[in-house]
């Protein structure tokens, strides 16, 4: 099988297509005997008979039947890998397959990618979204490229660029009174939703609650930012959110610092032995260039 042959499955596919070694071989611009060849080739390889006449009209065996199952999929295959290597030679950036959270998917990349795609038309890009953990076993397991995750992350195989650092912030509806100071022991005394358990989010909400000896009890968690945002809109109480997810709040919420104030570190992850291929390359060179938001998106905007 290590020297089975394209052209050998393709005069099979055709033969059994139209009936006829002839009919075949002048489909194929070649003559009947090449033709006939070509099977007895493919027959001996195989070990099998693949072709019998029925009457005037050529047709499969069994064997040649499920043969010629196999050899359309190969065609398909084939078919794809010349259509993939034609848009290389062409120019044409490939595939980049980014994993991140949904927070950063939905307020740090549009913009990013918005560029890439205006730069690079001809650039495939898609974005799974999930926790760390996942995407981190993703990039290991090559089914992600890059990953823009909260850090820590760590493996043998990865390389971990620090990237930004995203202050956590109260939003709270317009008519709450709020301490002056948003201790946790402070915010406890007060209806808080907060991100659901088993991501960074809520870790570090929970861990700052803790660190300060205070049990929270939140009056409801929830895995969606947006969906958070609208029930405090809604005045069913205060939330603890990453800054990015609420940076240039519009919708009449106030925005507050913690006391003392926490934030989280995004960074970027990859194989140390990805190849970088020109795709590649400039996505990554876009999303680090997210790094020089930092000094000026470290702290949440306070408002009333």
């Amino acid at each position: 099988m290590r020297d089975l042959r394209l052209d050998q499955l393709d005069s099979f596919r055709q033969v059994i297509a139209l009936g006829s070694f002839s009919a075949a071989a002048e489909r194929l611009g070649l003559s009947q005997p090449a033709v006939s060849l070509q099977i007895r080739e493919l027959e001996r390889r195989l070990g099998t008979l693949l072709i019998e006449r029925v009457g005037r009209r050529a047709q499969p065996t069994a064997a040649g039947v499920e043969l010629l199952d196999h050899a359309g999929r190969i065609a398909a295959a084939v078919a794809a890998a010349r259509e993939a290597m034609a848009r290389h030679a062409t120019g044409a950036m490939g595939r980049v397959r980014i994993g991140t959270g949904a927070t950063a998917c939905i307020f740090l990349l549009p913009p990013v990618l918005r560029e890439l795609r205006q730069r690079h038309p001809t650039l495939e890009i898609t974005v799974s979204t999930g926790n760390t953990s996942d995407i981190v076993k993703a990039i290991e397991d090559n089914q992600i490229d890059i990953g823009l995750v909260s850090l820590p992350a760590a493996g043998r195989s990865l390389d971990v660029t620090p990237l930004l650092e995203d202050e956590f912030a109260v939003i709270a509806p317009p008519d709450m009174e709020l301490p002056a100071r948003l201790t946790p022991e402070a915010l406890a005394r007060l209806p808080v939703l907060l991100f659901e358990p088993g991501g960074i989010t809520r870790r570090i909400a929970d861990e700052w609650f803790a660190r300060a000896g205070v049990t929270l009890r939140p009056v409801m968690s929830l895995g969606s930012v947006e969906a958070i945002k609208r029930l405090v809109g809604a005045g069913l109480g205060c939330a603890i959110l990453p800054g990015m997810a609420v940076r240039g709040e519009s919708d009449g919420l106030v925005v507050r610092s913690l006391s003392p104030r926490v934030h989280r570190t995004l960074g970027l992850v990859l194989r140390k032995d990805k190849p970088l291929h020109r795709g590649l390359r400039e996505t990554l060179k876009a999303l680090r260039s997210l790094g020089t938001l930092a000094d000026r998106h470290s702290e949440p905007k306070s408002s009333s």
